[in-house]
């Protein structure tokens, strides 16, 4: 018999029973307190602190006690320990600060999850960008009438509806060759099931939905128009859906969310270990980015005002992981050389069999993959942009958790990935935090008073609102303008003979500038840049600027004619900026253009242009992949770039 004990959630308030040995992480988030986590509960990000409650509570009828909860263990210890002077500034009680990752159940208890441990929903912005596409989907509606059975002809209904088919196509497409004839039209087994009933209700006038001219997907009664289809991004942090309409081209609703896999690991390879390390944990993966798919597509219908049944067709781009995972295949050897996917080829496989919430018989189409790393998002991407026609070279980088990086034109392209992102969107930044509200998304320092101004999402002015924390593009801006004012040099240091009083001080990881005092906060604590976040930075921006560097060396070329920033990252982060701490090559800003969600586009494309879907495949194969790790020179140019450039 299962032992349980009652755990309090403050200050929802939020109550219920837990089994003994529970970390308090997933017991709070079964509770529906939303807890943050990025380090795949490994005691390393400490952004799941809680404090315990000590005392009797009889409104919730239970005694709290630290003893309640099991012992630190030596990674919890160490990670207190580091910071022992900055939550001592902070006012917290050392002997009642946990994490909530590692802490596990072992009687009653109350705890108080602090408004920085909050997790709040995440602002993902995905919208979709205007463009020209030409409409002609995998799909087609037929209007067919059929005589009834009698005695006297008694054939089969989907014999009789398929001869029928063949004339409807016949009629509509007249002139047009190659046409399916009854013999070679197929019928989806769920389908079939509901065509007796369909035809007879309708008096045998149906309209046949029809994917691909090889197969019936839908049979409706009378005569009916509508016609949609989704194109989802899966990106490593976030997810987005396009619902679309299939006869128009017209994008209905965009829903987005954070992808739900950030809770197991917040990059490929420690999803991969994940998957590697426990029985379920790919069934885990798997099935909790189809739960959260399925929430964005029953709202985006509900948004739209039709059903999900409506919905016969997906179009999905992820990196490679992301299709693995998505797919339920086995990812793990994906994590060591060679580095080989299970499949990487394009993918069309029943909504069903990955238990999406659409008609039965939809079919999802999943854009064949690049290389190990380089997945069906940089596919899109190239549908989107189309450098493999032009004749400029053009670099785009996607920038994500992942960065791809593609250069090229219409004789030529190549490819390689590198790991950017947790830093780069808040993580591993001490008080980083995801792009939600509350958080810095520009910051600037007034040359004059060594002053910082700063600007937060969701509010139109500067100084508008209380702070929380840094998200990404809140941190390049903040390690730029360090590096302009002079607080900051090239090679990452504080300066210790700047004139900022009350800004920079000694912090738990050495010299830190504080941009917000703890009363401008929402948290009631400061909100700083420390000596550990900016060397955080550096790893990442020299990461990306030798990917792109090293591209085009192999390219033959200086520079390329044209630069375009792809992703959400990409798309808000201040580019200007981000050159000035050598993210990006040294280029002419005027030719840096920002293009939105081109991965998300690029499945738009695929869904409402089979032409385009066909085109994808010889296209993925055109792409020579530089593996960055194999390239001789790589850690020498990696340590080189590190430093920041001049001024």
């Amino acid at each position: 018999m299962t032992v349980t004990y009652t755990l309090v959630g403050l200050p929802s308030g939020r109550r219920g029973q837990v089994a003994r040995g529970t970390a308090l992480r997933p017991a709070l988030r079964g509770l529906g307190i939303g807890i943050e986590s990025i380090c795949a509960e490994n005691a390393t990000c400490g952004k799941c602190k809680i404090l315990v409650e000590e005392g009797s509570f009889a409104e919730y009828g239970v005694v709290s006690k630290r003893a309640h909860l099991s012992a630190p263990q030596p990674e919890e210890t160490e990670y207190f320990e580091r910071r022992r002077d900055l939550l001592s500034r902070r006012g917290w009680d050392l002997g009642r600060v946990r994490l909530a990752c590692q802490a596990k159940l072992l009687g009653d208890v109350v705890v108080t999850v602090p408004e920085e441990s909050r997790a709040d929903r995440q602002i993902v912005r995905k919208s979709a960008t205007v463009r020209n596409i030409e409409i002609r989907p995998s799909l087609r509606k037929y209007l067919v009438e059929l005589m009834p059975p009698t005695l006297e002809n008694p054939r089969a209904d989907w014999s009789r509806l398929a001869c029928g088919i063949a004339t409807s196509m016949a009629l509509v497409r007249s002139g047009e060759t190659g046409l399916p004839g009854p013999r070679d039209l197929t019928i989806d087994h769920a389908c079939l099931r509901r065509l007796p009933d369909v035809l007879r209700q309708s008096n045998w006038r149906v309209t046949v939905s029809i994917w691909q001219d090889r197969q019936v997907v839908r049979v409706e009664p009378g005569l009916t128009e509508q016609l949609l289809g989704a194109a989802v991004d899966i990106g490593t942090t976030t997810l987005a859906l396009y619902l679309c309409d299939l006869t128009t081209g017209e994008t209905l609703a965009v829903e987005t969310d954070m992808n739900p896999q950030i809770a197991f690991g917040e990059d490929v390879m420690s999803r991969i270990q994940f998957c590697s390390s426990r029985p379920d944990g790919l069934h885990q993966l798997h099935k909790s980015i189809i739960k959260t798919l399925n929430q964005l597509l029953l709202r985006a219908v509900a948004s739209a005002g039709t059903s999900a049944d409506d919905v016969l067709e997906l179009v999905v781009v992820g990196n490679t992981t992301m299709q693995h995972l998505f797919l339920n295949l086995p990812p793990m050897h994906l994590g060591a050389a060679p580095f080989a996917p299970v499949t990487s080829g394009a993918v069309d496989i029943k909504a069903r069999d990955l238990g999406l919430a659409t008609n039965d018989a939809a079919n999802v189409h999943m854009l064949p993959a690049i290389a190990s790393f380089i997945g069906a998002d940089t596919t899109g991407v190239l549908l989107a942009e189309e450098p493999h026609l032009q004749d400029e070279n053009w670099l785009i980088i996607d920038i994500g958790t992942n960065a791809e990086l593609v250069l090229g034109n219409r004789h030529r392209l190549i490819c390689a990935s590198t790991p950017t992102g947790p830093a780069l969107e808040g993580a591993h930044i001490e008080h980083g935090m995801r792009a939600a509200a509350g958080a810095i998304e520009h910051i600037r320092i007034r040359d004059d008073t060594m002053e910082p101004e700063w600007k937060l999402i969701g509010e139109d002015d500067w100084g508008a609102g209380r702070p929380k924390g840094l998200c990404g593009s809140g941190v390049i801006d903040a390690v730029a303008e360090l590096l302009r004012v002079g607080v900051v040099d090239r090679s990452g240091r504080f300066a210790q003979d700047v004139a900022a009083e009350g800004r920079i001080r000694n912090g738990a990881d050495g010299l830190e500038y504080v941009f917000v005092h703890a009363g401008e906060s929402s948290t009631r604590s400061y909100i700083s840049l420390t000596q550990k976040d900016v060397r955080q930075i550096q790893l990442a921006k020299g990461a990306l600027f030798v990917a792109a560097q090293s591209l085009l060396d192999r390219f033959g070329i200086e520079s390329p004619d044209k630069i375009l920033l792809a992703g959400a990252f990409g798309s808000y982060i201040n580019k200007a900026n981000a050159m000035a701490i050598g993210m990006l090559p040294q280029f002419d800003l005027e030719r840096v253009f920002v293009v939105g969600n081109a991965a998300g586009d690029g499945a738009r494309i695929a869904l409402l242009n089979w032409d385009k879907r066909r085109e994808a495949v010889p296209l993925s194969g055109r792409l020579t992949r530089h593996e960055l790790p194999a390239d001789p020179e790589f850690q020498d140019r990696f340590i080189r770039s590190l430093a920041f450039p001049a001024r």
